[in-house]
């Protein structure tokens, strides 16, 4: 039975941190910890205007756990960085940055993505701060936020929707919602990924990281004809029941053909 997760503050520590982690993702070695990690960061001189303070908060709060909480995830993503597009790698941080702050998942799949649908095309701090609030109300934190906590954290998740380019990025005011549909090459990523979680196909399909990007059962399956027709895998559907063969057998192979597309 898996532990029970909480609203946390720990976008407090980094928002998107696109640039900081693909340099950060740049000096990583399979095994190294994160504690090695901050150090080599500190040497490297790729740095120069982050506090050693800042650089160290930023590897333990922020890059440890969206990237070494699974085994295997920073590699892959160091050689994915510099073959990606910018936006690609962006929607990567995106989902690695939602599963490891469940306020921000939250946000995403409950209240961003039902305005999106519903035609909105702003959304303000107050609706974030609603949002937060509600999470409060209901619990989902392990004590009570202050008012002052939860206008901070409300922040905290238009800022991290800006710089993944789910919203515009002005500070002030509403932010504009912004067309987001998630690439053909983070699809594969995904499946795949879910795939060697040892999921099978049908909850693969409908995995509720597919909703960060805005998808529904439909909507994957749809995604994954896609992806069969691109040579990723090959998908079979009658009803509500769909089997997949899948095309590569480990997760090198997959990011080895992603470098190549």
């Amino acid at each position: 039975m898996s532990a029970t997760r909480f609203y946390t503050t720990q976008l407090q520590a980094g928002l998107g941190l696109i640039e900081e982690t693909r340099l950060l993702l740049g000096l990583y070695e399979p095994g190294m910890t994160t504690s090695e990690l901050s150090e080599k960061a500190l040497t490297s001189g790729l740095f120069p205007l982050v506090s050693a303070r800042r650089l160290r908060n930023i590897a333990s709060e922020c890059f440890a756990p969206r990237f070494l909480r699974e085994p295997g995830t920073a590699a892959a993503l160091k050689v994915l960085a510099g073959r990606l597009t910018r936006q690609e790698f962006s929607q990567l941080l995106f989902l690695y940055t939602a599963r490891a702050n469940l306020i921000l998942d939250e946000f995403a799949r409950e209240h961003y993505w039902p305005r999106y649908s519903a035609g909105q095309d702003s959304l303000t701090l107050d609706d974030a701060r609603e949002f937060v609030l509600k999470g409060v109300r209901d619990g989902k934190t392990q004590k009570s936020w202050s008012d002052t906590t939860i206008n901070r954290i409300a922040s905290y998740l238009m800022g991290c929707c800006a710089d993944y380019q789910l919203l515009s990025a002005n500070t002030r005011g509403l932010r504009r919602i912004l067309p987001f549909r998630i690439l053909p090459r983070v699809a594969a990523y995904l499946a795949y990924d879910l795939k060697f979680q040892g999921l099978g196909d049908n909850q693969i399909i409908g995995h509720s990281d597919w909703q960060l990007f805005g998808l529904e059962r439909e909507d994957v399956r749809e995604e994954f004809k896609r992806l069969s027709l691109q040579g990723f895998l090959i998908m079979q559907s009658a009803a509500d029941v769909t089997h997949i063969s899948w095309t590569h057998k480990h997760m090198d192979e997959v990011v080895d053909v992603l470098t190549q597309g």
